[in-house]
């Protein structure tokens, strides 16, 4: 299990629904992020958003997060079953039907929402062909561990971790590693994200090796080698990319992919779970709006609402990886994470149900049809 992070834009709809007393409780608010250079110069420490832009942001166990979030489903009443399998989503246009096949069983909705990650299942109805991912390069070896059963407060090299949550990171040729502290330095997890050009057809997620990880940062700041060392054990994370979908909509716009299923972010654009839940509560603020008899224009006004700022966001982490991933011994680069305000201070559902009847009219116009690829990937380059 490792850290998943939720920053304020989220974290502004969290605290709406009344959970961000109940998160905090699994969650660490580090202060500062201390840049090195892969030897261990320190280039820069970046006083992180805390409220900067009236909200939160939460960053913990993806577990215990996601715990939640689905006692939080429960409690309004969504029905939720564990441990089966979607194995065929279908649509069906002249009935103006669609729905899934999980067990064998044919279940019919009003709407499918394929939110099924980077292998989605329903990409394949969406866009008409089997989309394989591809790899990007690049991999991430990553854990999480004990302070205290892992010996990190004993080693002089890793003990500061063990007094307060720290938030680390090294900066190097083709790699770069963070590492962080919480819980009061009771917990910590490293992520080392590294040069990898294995193929992925098996998996892009598998039990990795400390060795092979240590062997990385081998010449590295001496820190980084204790702190890798003190795992048990690591999972090898392969970073796969997609090509950029044409629409995010079915035919018939009764189904719709939503978060990686439809946009694969980098980890390091901090906002890939973010931009998941921006996605969920603009597309229920689109179904609500329009009706149960408008499915369809509901689903295109959604992808319209969304599709802009979600490219511009994932642009974001291609440049961080970008900038981070270049030999740099010297302080006068600027190596901060990005923290824009039009990212960070933005309400997805308010300007969700702004933007709805102008998106809503201006569609009807042209018969809800499907988008202009063009127009939507139209990006201004000096805001990118």
């Amino acid at each position: 299990m490792c850290v998943i992070s939720f920053a304020p834009n989220t974290g502004r709809l969290f605290e709406r629904w009344g959970l961000g007393e109940e998160l905090m409780k699994v969650c660490t608010q580090h202060t500062n992020l201390h840049i090195h250079s892969h030897m261990g110069h320190l280039l820069q420490t970046q006083v992180l958003p805390q409220k900067v832009f009236g909200s939160n942001s939460y960053n913990g166990r993806r577990g215990e997060i996601h715990a939640v979030l689905f006692e939080y489903a429960k409690r309004l009443g969504a029905e939720i079953k564990l441990g089966v399998e979607v194995t065929e989503y279908w649509e069906n246009d002249v009935e103006k039907k669609a729905g899934v096949i999980v067990q064998g069983q044919r279940i019919e909705g009003d709407v499918v929402v394929g939110a099924d990650g980077v292998g989605s299942k329903a990409r394949q109805l969406v866009l008409g062909h089997v989309d394989e991912p591809k790899p990007s390069g690049y991999a991430i070896y990553r854990t999480w561990f004990d302070i205290q059963e892992r010996g990190v407060d004993k080693d002089p090299l890793t003990s500061m971790f063990a007094k307060e949550d720290l938030f680390f990171s090294w900066i190097g040729e083709d790699k770069h590693m963070l590492a962080m502290s919480m819980k009061g330095g009771k917990e910590m997890c490293w992520l080392l994200t590294h040069k990898d050009t294995a193929d992925i057809k098996e998996s892009w997620s598998q039990p990795g090796k400390i060795s092979d990880a240590l062997t990385i940062v081998d010449d590295w700041d001496p820190r980084c080698r204790a702190i890798v060392s003190k795992a048990s054990f690591c999972i090898d994370f392969k970073l796969v990319i997609r090509d950029p979908l044409p629409t995010w909509v079915s035919p018939g716009g009764r189904i719709v992919v939503i978060g990686d299923a439809a946009h694969p972010f980098l980890p390091s654009s901090i906002q890939g779970a973010s931009q998941g839940v921006e996605d969920g509560v603009a597309l229920a603020v689109a179904l609500k709006n329009a009706g149960k008899d408008k499915i369809p224009a509901a689903t295109r006004v959604f992808e319209h609402l969304r599709y802009d700022r979600v490219l511009k966001s994932q642009q974001m982490g291609e440049s961080t990886r970008n900038k981070w991933h270049k030999k740099n011994e010297d302080k006068g680069d600027d190596v901060e994470l990005p923290f824009p305000e039009w990212l960070l201070n933005f309400d997805a559902e308010r300007h969700a149900q702004n933007t709805f009847g102008q998106i809503f009219d201006s569609l009807k116009e042209k018969g809800y049809a499907r988008p202009n690829v063009h127009l939507l990937y139209h990006i201004d380059e000096a805001g990118a």
